[in-house]
């Protein structure tokens, strides 16, 4: 019972993946600054490309979360189903 509750507290520990869903919000953030920026500053480029920077990082959020999260539970339900 020992080695169940230590395997279940190394899993709880265990900071692997968060990167991989901080990163693209990360920029996502950097984005949405620059958009407001470049809305307050009157430039349109610069809201035109943060824009497009506050999307991409949007989409590699949700992208990533789904990757790390939902096709690990998947697959598990697949093996279940088996």
């Amino acid at each position: 019972m020992k080695q169940v509750i230590s395997a279940l507290q190394r899993i709880n520990d265990d900071e692997r993946g968060h990167a991989a869903v901080g990163v693209p919000s990360l920029v996502a953030g950097i984005g949405a600054v620059a958009l407001g920026i470049g809305v307050a500053a009157g430039s349109d480029v610069t809201a035109i490309i943060a824009g497009i920077v506050l999307g991409v990082g949007v989409f590699g959020a949700g992208l990533a979360r789904h990757r790390g999260i939902d096709y690990d539970v998947y697959s598990r339900l697949d093996k279940l189903e088996k």
